[in-house]
């Protein structure tokens, strides 16, 4: 019971240490002590779990990275999904420094990174604990530096009192490249099975390829530069993934399916049961389906039409059945457009009555009899019709589909569009679309798009690509500020080591 008060404490104390900069002598030495007198695994486990808000949660960071694109927005439909503007000023560009997604995802971050140090520097964790810290720590702040740019950073926890120093840009990427290369030969080895819910060698490397394909990025967000060095690094890391026996799915959507722990293309995921590392991928699937659906969803969150068109039919990515979900509730994995159909093929109804026929036209504020079926939906993870809370899929943060593209990127960015080409084709081949003849950059980051849709990752995608600020559906062209997010308030009042990013 003394083990679990502690740990209890513990917890609390992370969820509050960054918004307080003035702390007494006994609160530090009770954070102090904690580290070293909890067990490492359970320190290691806050760590795992403070990753699962941000990440799996259908606002928070999540929201920052998809709803700002042009793949996905938060239309308000009547009275339901308002919330104040949130997910309105998300897609339009049009957020300020009080936004509560960003306020929230931004201190959560810290949170998840503080939580890793505190494994690091505890004095009773193993070398492959503070390895597997490592990275999750990496993980939170790579979040926070694509985010926002200004990373609040404790090297020292035996001082808190003191104010964290700020690392930025790519003085942060170097940072963070060096630290996970030195764990990098500490953590396990990736295999299929419960090491995909665990840092391992394969998770790290994904990191690595991150912040190798992105650093010149975050040199100069406006005008970035792809050194080659850093190009060959992601060739070279994607390789040893390849080495080491990670592999595409034959089936695109088995590795988001129940049985996903035992992915040959899984690199690493949260566990989704609930207590153990935050939320499940049922907020996947909530926040798009309708209440009538199977099962019933929270009628929320649609795809744009001009990203729909991307598609070509027949691509797997596109639309397709799925064995325990389609035959259980009528629905395909991929895009629900149109008239929508139960498991015997009759035809549903919305709330009022009206065909539930998603349509392809969808306003950030929808009026009118038909405002619950606007907008064409998303199914990517097939729900779990066994177990359906907790559910037996894991969430993906790294997958092997997404490291081969990205090993493609570098080398077009070399120069080798026929090598990239060869690349992208043999992505394309698993969902059966039709090999591309040719490769340019608009055609990567469409291909981009098609491959790695809701999955978190079309932000950071867009910014590298020079196409964030662009005009799309439901919104105008954007300003340069909107390239980073702003620091929210309630940290620039406590921590005067940060300034409120250019523009804002």
């Amino acid at each position: 019971m003394k083990l679990i008060t502690r740990f209890l404490m513990a917890s609390l104390l992370l969820v509050g240490i960054f918004s307080c900069t003035k702390l007494d002598e006994k609160f530090r030495d009770s954070v102090t002590n904690l580290k070293t007198e909890i067990a490492a695994a359970d320190l290691l486990q806050t760590a795992y779990n403070s990753l699962g808000t941000p990440f799996a949660d259908q606002s928070r960071f999540f929201a920052a990275q998809e709803h700002t694109s042009d793949e996905m927005l938060g239309p308000t439909r009547g009275p339901d999904w308002d919330d104040n503007g949130v997910w309105r000023v998300l897609h339009s560009h049009n957020w300020n420094a009080d936004h509560g997604f960003l306020r929230d995802g931004y201190r959560e971050l810290l949170q998840a990174q503080f939580a890793g140090t505190v494994v690091i520097q505890a004095g009773n964790a193993s070398a492959q604990q503070k390895a597997e810290a490592t990275f999750t720590r990496a993980l939170a702040m790579f979040a926070t530096l694509d985010a926002y740019d200004q990373v609040p950073f404790r090297s020292d926890l035996t001082n808190l009192a003191a104010l964290p120093e700020t690392k930025k840009g790519q003085a942060c990427a170097d940072f963070l490249i060096s630290d996970l290369e030195a764990a990098l030969p500490n953590l396990p080895d990736w295999s299929t099975g419960p090491n995909t819910i665990k840092a391992n060698k394969n998770a790290a490397r994904a990191l690595l390829i991150k912040l190798y394909l992105n650093r010149g990025v975050y040199a100069n967000r406006a005008a970035p530069t792809f050194a080659a060095a850093d190009m060959d690094k992601v060739v070279s890391l994607a390789d040893q993934i390849t080495a080491s026996g990670a592999a595409l799915e034959t089936f695109y959507y088995d590795v988001f399916g129940y049985n996903n722990l035992n992915s040959k293309e899984l690199l690493y995921g949260l566990e989704s049961s609930p207590g153990v590392r935050g939320f499940g991928v049922q907020h996947r699937y909530y926040m798009t389906l309708h209440y009538n659906s199977k099962p019933s969803g929270w009628n929320g969150f649609a795809t744009l039409s001009d990203f729909y068109n991307k598609f070509q039919d027949g691509d797997d990515r596109k639309k397709a059945s799925y064995p325990g979900m389609t035959d259980v509730s009528g629905q395909n994995v991929g895009f629900l457009r149109g008239q929508q159909k139960n498991a015997a093929g009759v035809e549903l109804n919305d709330r009022k009555g009206n065909k539930l026929a998603f349509t392809d036209e969808v306003h950030l504020k929808e009026t009118g009899t038909n405002l619950e079926i606007t907008g064409i939906r998303v199914l990517k993870y097939p729900p779990d019709y066994v177990k359906e809370f907790p559910t037996r899929a894991q969430y993906v943060i790294f997958r092997y589909g997404d490291v081969l593209q990205e090993k493609a990127e570098a080398l077009f960015r070399k120069g080798d569009a026929a090598g990239a080409l060869t690349i992208i084709n043999q992505v394309r081949a698993r969902s059966h679309a039709p090999a591309l003849a040719t490769l340019d950059a608009n055609a990567l980051i469409d291909e981009r798009g098609r491959e790695m849709y809701w999955e978190g990752w079309r932000r950071n995608d867009l910014v590298r690509f020079g196409k964030f600020l662009d005009a799309w559906q439901e919104k105008a062209q954007s300003g340069p500020e909107r390239l980073l997010f702003t620091i929210p308030n309630e940290q620039l009042a406590v921590n005067p080591n940060l300034t409120q990013n250019p523009g804002y």
